[in-house]
């Protein structure tokens, strides 16, 4: 289970930092092109860099989903609880597990729709119009993405049964700025 603790961090770390280094090098690439010294542009005119617009959506897709599934496990997944918090424990706690609960079966429900989605596409010819990878990979995003904000919502459905704690985000707090100040200190 460790292994799932920080993937998506992880993964949106990646693929940010993927998206980063294609556009740059796509911007690096037009700017340099219109260069005419040394031959320059004559190099770097056969160079074709039309496919990081469209791998750079792709990428953005993927964050998307995978950011879902973080803000869910971390509280900062869009919520409306303001009428929630105005009840009394009892039936607060049974509308937060109904609402975890409807989350998990909702994400779920568009993960196996995506998967079927993704299975029937797998079986055509369809690709992405300039990278011409198989459409089916590009959509792996919604079912992968979609099963593991379920597991999520489930994940802190258990955790607020077992303690009555959800996770929650402090916009205040930077993580990791504990230690540096500690080190500081030393």
């Amino acid at each position: 289970m460790k292994i799932l603790d920080h993937l998506e961090e992880w993964l949106i770390a990646f693929l940010m930092a993927a998206a980063t280094i294609v556009t740059f090098v796509a911007v690096l690439h037009r700017y340099a092109s219109g260069i005419t010294l040394f031959g320059i542009q004559d190099a770097l005119i056969h160079i074709n860099t039309s496919w990081a617009q469209e791998l750079t959506i792709y990428m953005f897709v993927w964050m998307a989903k995978f950011g879902a599934a973080y803000g869910v496990r971390t509280g900062i997944h869009v919520g409306v609880d303001v009428l929630i918090n105005k009840l009394n424990t009892p039936w607060r706690k049974k509308f937060i597990i109904f609402g975890l609960l409807a989350g998990a079966t909702f994400t779920g429900l568009v993960g196996t729709f995506g998967a079927k989605f993704v299975y029937e596409l797998s079986h055509t010819s369809s690709v992405s119009e300039v990278l011409e990878i198989p459409m089916w990979i590009v959509y792996m995003a919604v079912p992968l993405g979609s099963y593991l904000m379920a597991f999520r919502f489930l994940q802190v459905a258990w955790h607020f049964i077992q303690t009555g704690d959800l996770p929650k985000h402090d916009h205040s707090h930077v993580e990791g700025l504990e230690e540096e100040i500690k080190g500081e200190k030393a």
